[in-house]
C-alpha cells in the first residue's frame, strides 16, 4: 500500500484537508477547469504522499531506472542547515540506506543521464548546497558522490547563495551543464544565473568549468526554479513576482544571451514558482507553473503558438492537493501505478505528492 502520511488529518488545515477528501470521492470531471482563465475548485488528491522529511521537502527530481522502471526513484531536497537529500521509492517510502545527510540547506535537484565520468556513463542527481555555496554531484543509484567534495559557485561574486538548478546535455557533442540561480541579496539584475561546463577532472570525479553569466532579474523577491527542456533546447527561469524567462540553453546558440520569451506575467496570486516541462516526442507538450499562494498549476504550451514558438498562453489550471507547493518534475514514462507518468510536486506538510500524470492533463482539461 502506499504511504499517506497521518498528518494529513492534523490540526493545521484540518477543514481544507476534510473537504479535499470529501471532494475526492466526486466523478473526476469535476476537477476540471471549464477554460484556461478559470480555476477549479476541486483539489486533486494524489496517488501517493510520500513519508514525511525532518524539516522542509522543497524540490523534487524523478530518476527513470532503464532497466527496471519499477525500481525508479524519487529524490527531494529537505531544507534546512541540517538537511538531507532524500530518496523515494515509487510506493513514497523513503529508501533510508541511500539518503544524503548533512547538507547545508540543500534548495533544489535535478537529475541527467549518460554522463561520460571514468571512462564510462552514469545518472547523476545534482542538488544546491546553498549555505556551502556550492553543487553536490551523487551517482544513482548508489547515491555515492562524485564531485571531489563539492563545485563552489558563483566565485568571486557578493551573491553566492545557490538555489535552483536544471541539468542540460547538448545533443550535438553530449557536453554536461549545469545551471545555477541564487538567493536575492546582493545579486544583479542582469547575469543572475551562471552555468558551468562538468568534466571528468581524471580521477573520476567531476569538476566545474564557468561558462557564462546570463538572464535578466527583475530585482523583486528572487529567482529559484528553473527547468530545462533538453530537446527543444530552452531554459526557463521563475522570476518569483514578475513572470516565466526563457532562454537559449546552449551556451553557443546563436544569440544565447538573448531573452527569448517573458510569460506568465498576469493572474496569479504572486509568486511564481516550480516549473517542469511535459514532453511529447513530436515536441509539443506543456510546462506547468505552481501558483504557490493560490495552491494552482497554471499550464502554458510548450511549443508556443503555431509559427510563435516563444509565445505561451496559458491553456490550463489544475487544483491539487498540495499545499503552498514550490518544486516539482514530471516524467511522461510509464512506471507502475503511474502508466501515462509521473508528476511530483512538493507540500509544505514536509511531504510529496505522487500524481498520474493523465489525472493532472484531466484535471485541467487538456489533451494528453
Amino acid at each position: 500500500m502506499s504511504y499517506i502520511h497521518p498528518a494529513r488529518c492534523g490540526r493545521s488545515n484540518r477543514l481544507f484537508r476534510v473537504l479535499s477528501c470529501v471532494l475526492a470521492m466526486l466523478p473526476a470531471g469535476a476537477c476540471a477547469a471549464t477554460g484556461p482563465g478559470s480555476e477549479p475548485l476541486t483539489a486533486l488528491p494524489p496517488r501517493v504522499v510520500t513519508e514525511p522529511v525532518r524539516h522542509d521537502t522543497d524540490d523534487p527530481a524523478i530518476w527513470i531506472n532503464r532497466e527496471n522502471p519499477a525500481a525508479s526513484l524519487v529524490l527531494g531536497t529537505d531544507k534546512d542547515a541540517d538537511g538531507a537529500l532524500y530518496v523515494f521509492g515509487l510506493d513514497g517510502r523513503i529508501h533510508h540506506d541511500k539518503v544524503v545527510r548533512g547538507l547545508l540547506r540543500p534548495n533544489n535537484v535535478d537529475i541527467a543521464y549518460d554522463v561520460p565520468l571514468a571512462g564510462g556513463k552514469v545518472d547523476v542527481a545534482v542538488v544546491t548546497e546553498r549555505y556551502a555555496k556550492r553543487l553536490r554531484v551523487y551517482r544513482l543509484p548508489d547515491m555515492a558522490a562524485v564531485d571531489g567534495g563539492g563545485i563552489p559557485v558563483f566565485v568571486g561574486e557578493r551573491a553566492r547563495d545557490a538555489m535552483g538548478i536544471a541539468l542540460y546535455t547538448r545533443p550535438t557533442d553530449g557536453a554536461f551543464f549545469a545551471i545555477v540561480s541564487r538567493s536575492d541579496q546582493f545579486a544583479p539584475t542582469d547575469g543572475y544565473l551562471h552555468q558551468y561546463r562538468l568534466v571528468d577532472d581524471g580521477t573520476g570525479q567531476l569538476r566545474g568549468l564557468f561558462v557564462r553569466a546570463f538572464g535578466r532579474w527583475s530585482g523583486l523577491k528572487e529567482i529559484e526554479a528553473l527547468a530545462v527542456d533538453n530537446e527543444l533546447g530552452y531554459v526557463y527561469a521563475s522570476d518569483e513576482m514578475h513572470g516565466v524567462r526563457k532562454y537559449h540553453a546552449d551556451p553557443l546558440a546563436e544569440d544565447a544571451g538573448e531573452e527569448l520569451a517573458v510569460f506568465a506575467t498576469t493572474g496569479l496570486a504572486r509568486d511564481h514558482e516550480g516549473l517542469s516541462v511535459y514532453r511529447r516526442p513530436d515536441g509539443s507538450g506543456y510546462i506547468l507553473l505552481s501558483d504557490q499562494q493560490a495552491n494552482l498549476f497554471r499550464i502554458y504550451p510548450r511549443e508556443g503558438r503555431p509559427g510563435q514558438p516563444h509565445d505561451h498562453p496559458l491553456v490550463g489550471t489544475a487544483r491539487l492537493s498540495t499545499l503552498d507547493s514550490d518544486g516539482s518534475d514530471i516524467t511522461t514514462t510509464e512506471l507502475p501505478g503511474f502508466p501515462e507518468g509521473l508528476f511530483v510536486a512538493m507540500s509544505t506538510d514536509r511531504t510529496f505528492h505522487f500524481y498520474a500524470v493523465e489525472d493532472l492533463l484531466r484535471a485541467a482539461g487538456l489533451p494528453r
